[in-house]
């Protein structure tokens, strides 16, 4: 947001504040439409309070939902009906990915707080044959591409708000009280390293200060 003054930063926060959506949820949608109708196992990597671990499950055989927040996890075990097929559980996804293969593999604004050469080449090995790996990602911002999607993205993030909460200010989502960190990889980066590593991987600038990559493992 470099070029906006203090006053219009701080107009900004506070708008935000009172009428908080879930960026990462808004891409949900787009996330299910990039895999089959239906599918054997999933992995949801960094899954929080289990939002896409849930609609995964509804196509899923079977759903293992990681992240390593053991209050978000005991949260999201909690809202998730036991009749669909999930599991939860603490782990360190740098370190201990539940035994694979995995038809699905999906990573949501988790990616940034992982190793980025390690995770891929493990999300990769995870993956079975022919099965789709989806990430949603923060990259950090550099080139003037960026700083137009951000300009772009400002009143665009003030209408959804408004509109998701029905212009009613309303308290954060249960999947936005976690601690976050800001992205260190720029998006040509990001290009860069997944070339060495998933060849044939399509990563994408998305609106809201986000990107998408998708690989299916031949």
């Amino acid at each position: 947001m470099k070029g906006l003054s203090p006053r219009v930063l701080l107009a900004l926060e506070r708008f935000n504040r009172a009428y908080p959506w879930d960026h990462n949820a808004h891409y949900h949608r787009w996330i299910r439409r990039q895999l089959p109708k239906r599918f054997g196992r999933a992995l949801d990597i960094g899954s929080g309070s289990g939002d896409l671990a849930r609609l995964l499950a509804r196509r899923a055989t079977a759903v293992v939902a990681v992240d390593s927040d053991p209050v978000i996890t005991a949260q999201a075990q909690k809202l998730t009906p036991a009749a669909l097929p999930v599991t939860f559980t603490v782990a360190d996804a740098a370190a201990e990915i539940p035994a694979g293969p995995y038809d699905v593999i999906t990573c949501v604004a988790t990616l940034h707080h992982l190793p980025f050469d390690h995770a891929l080449d493990c999300f990769g090995r995870h993956l079975a044959p022919g099965g789709t790996l989806v990430i949603l990602g923060l990259s950090r911002a550099k080139d003037p591409m960026d700083r137009i999607l951000g300009l772009i993205a400002i009143p665009a993030n003030a209408a959804m708000g408004w509109l998701k909460n029905k212009g009613r200010p309303s308290p954060p989502p249960v999947s936005m009280t976690a601690p976050t960190r800001s992205a260190d990889m720029t998006f040509e980066d990001i290009v860069r390293r997944t070339r060495d590593i998933l060849p044939g991987a399509r990563p994408r600038r998305r609106l809201f200060w986000r990107y998408t990559l998708v690989w299916k493992r031949p």
